[in-house]
């Protein structure tokens, strides 16, 4: 059965996790009597997480036509003669606006009526609660025909398994990776602790591809080492010469350390304006990698030259980190979240190092201590986007959540409004654990 991605918008994204068939049509009857039998709109159903009687209702009411939807047999008809791409058409109005996250665009929501009687969709992913317009129609029929809410979902479980899959490779290849750092590790270690003797002759083992050249270069002056016969000279003038130069020695560094006393003296500072000039120090550094960046930016460079350009600049990673983070989205007060994704290219380039994800993590944590209470509801948001285009995994991202609940952030209002996305992340890792 050819699939397709949910959301039009996604429609080019050969990566994106969430399919459904591709609608199949047929037309029944004559005359009056005609009618659309839409043939797989239990399997569309079923990979929406909607019941199939909600697609029937809103392609009856969208065309003015009578419609049903048998729950025994699962037949899906609709009077009147259409064509599938129309129907696909209106799937399509459907799915933005019964389906799809009005937040992060995510189909993985749930239909919930509250007291008041609205129709809302929650979001799994990042805990957005979107509001459905009550004048469609169809609002009215979901009201009367309220969805079965189930915990777990065989459909979302689909869902999540088709992202491991994909990341199966990828793992395979770091594993092997690994082995073969270890294996050279072993060889290289075993070269060191054997006994270094005169070498007679070249053995096979010199010309090995393990070997590197430093590890020649250190035999070869082990054995120079070897060929030089050390001797002491005890003649009465060698004697004296020597006592003379430990009297000299130890003279200079009487009058070396009266010096250093002094001048600890004299420089002296309090602690308090020691630290003052540490903070001021961290702080011009800071502002002084942002400018250097943002110019940079300025140039319109490729993301490779980026990555070059920032392992060249003077400070820690985490500063380098701080500073890119800050120069990309420093002063955007609304749709941060749509701001990541257009310059998501840049922030992957940073992130190509091995715990470099954990630095981004620490960064943006800085960056959302120090923004208002309106940016800091876009956490999530900002996590899901740098996660569903695989700049930061899973492990990490849980990593950086357990130790931000203990740490010295630990009351900020970022771990409040992470918390939903976080519980996205944990309910696929133990359904996936499951199956």
């Amino acid at each position: 059965m050819a699939l397709q991605n949910i959301g039009a918008s996604n429609s080019d994204d050969a990566f994106y996790r969430y399919k459904m068939p591709k609608m199949i049509t047929k037309i029944e009857g004559r005359g009056n009597g005609i009618k659309t039998n839409v043939v797989n709109m239990v399997e569309i159903a079923k990979a929406l997480a909607r019941p199939a009687s909600y697609t029937t209702k809103y392609f009856g009411n969208e065309l003015g036509a009578q419609s049903k939807f048998d729950e025994k047999t699962g037949i899906s008809l609709v009077n009147g003669a259409h064509d599938t791409s129309k129907l696909a058409g209106l799937l399509e109005n459907f799915i933005k606006k019964y389906v799809q996250c009005y937040g992060c665009g995510n189909p993985e929501t749930e239909i919930v009526i509250t007291k008041t009687q609205m129709v809302t969709l929650k979001c799994a992913a990042c805990g957005h609660v979107s509001d459905v317009d009550m004048r469609d129609k169809l609002t009215t029929f979901i009201i009367k025909n309220p969805p079965v809410q189930k915990k777990t979902s065989k459909d979302k479980k689909a869902m999540r398994r088709a992202e491991k899959e994909r990341l199966k490779e990828g793992e395979a290849a770091d594993e092997e990776l690994k082995k073969l750092k270890k294996e050279a590790g072993k060889k290289k270690t075993s070269s060191k602790g054997v006994s270094t003797k005169k070498k007679t002759h070249a053995s096979d083992e010199d010309h090995s591809p393990t070997h590197s050249q430093a590890d020649e270069n250190e035999q070869a002056a082990t054995d120079d080492d070897d060929d030089v016969q050390w001797q002491t000279d005890t003649s009465l003038e060698a004697a004296k010469q020597r006592i003379q130069e430990q009297l000299s020695s130890v003279t200079a560094d009487m009058v070396m350390l009266s010096t250093t006393e002094e001048k600890k003296k004299s420089i002296k500072k309090s602690p308090e304006r020691e630290s003052a000039g540490h903070e001021n120090g961290a702080r011009d550094t800071g502002t002084h990698l942002i400018d250097e960046i943002k110019e940079f930016l300025k140039k319109g460079s490729s993301t490779s030259q980026l990555k070059t350009y920032l392992s060249s600049l003077s400070g820690t990673p985490q500063e380098v980190m701080d500073a890119l983070f800050a120069a990309l989205f420093g002063g955007v007060e609304k749709g941060l979240a749509k701001e990541v994704m257009k310059k998501k290219n840049y922030i992957a380039a940073a992130t190509q190092e091995e715990r470099s994800q954990m630095i981004l993590l620490q960064s943006v944590e800085s960056f959302f201590v120090k923004a208002s209470s309106g940016v800091v509801k876009e956490v999530a948001l900002v996590l899901k986007a740098l996660y569903d285009n695989d700049v930061l995994e899973e492990e990490f991202i849980l990593e950086w959540y357990q130790k931000g609940l203990s740490g010295a952030n630990k009351n900020s209002p970022i771990w409040k409004n992470v918390k939903p996305f976080i519980e996205w992340l944990q309910n696929a890792e133990s359904e996936s654990e499951e199956d």
